[in-house]
């Protein structure tokens, strides 16, 4: 099963944003936009995971969520990957402790890798965001990163992880909760 750790932000913050994504998706309609059900903070992608794998899966989750205090995020700005002029994605980025948030996606990544289901990417530096958008071709979007730059949602607490399971198709993928853990702990 195809599973990743996130954060999801509260359906407010989902429609400040959507809200501010609105004009661009006018402005460049030839980009794959994502849903806005589909907009999550991934912590953790890891890829193709065995079924037996999920039980130490969990519990390793829980103990990583349990080590880490809830956080105070904002969603903010906005870039491309790998540039804004030569993208494969749009992003929207947060507002946040860096450093705590790295800490929360390092504890996830390994409990996961001890769990035996390693993150891909995991030699990847973190990079808190929500995709909004894909290239189908490299391409210039400069003028959206500008216009993203200036958006600012209202800060909400991220008061839990998420275990994800995505089903892929020949439409947008579809996501499956399959367990959740509050952070409840004293930031590592």
């Amino acid at each position: 099963m195809r599973l990743f750790v996130a954060v999801e932000p509260p359906d407010v913050a989902l429609a400040e944003l959507d809200d501010a994504v609105a004009p661009l998706r006018t402005a460049a309609p030839e980009l794959r936009w994502a849903s806005s059900a589909s907009w999550h903070l991934t912590l953790a992608f890891l890829g193709e995971v065995r079924e037996e794998v999920v039980p130490a899966l969990t519990t390793r989750l829980e103990r990583a969520a349990h080590r880490h205090r809830p956080q105070q995020l904002a969603i903010a700005g906005g870039g491309a990957f790998p540039s804004a002029r030569r993208a494969q994605v749009l992003w929207a980025g947060f507002a946040a402790d860096a450093k705590a948030l790295a800490s929360l996606a390092d504890s996830v990544a390994a409990g996961a890798r001890r769990a035996g289901a390693p993150p891909q990417g995991q030699h990847k530096k973190f990079r808190p965001h929500l995709t909004l958008a894909r290239c189908s071709v490299p391409g210039d979007v400069s003028t959206l990163t500008l216009a993203l730059a200036e958006f600012t949602g209202s800060t909400w607490t991220a008061s839990s992880i998420t275990l994800i399971r995505s089903y892929l198709s020949s439409g947008p993928p579809r996501y499956e909760e399959l367990a959740a853990w509050p952070l409840s702990g004293r930031q590592d």
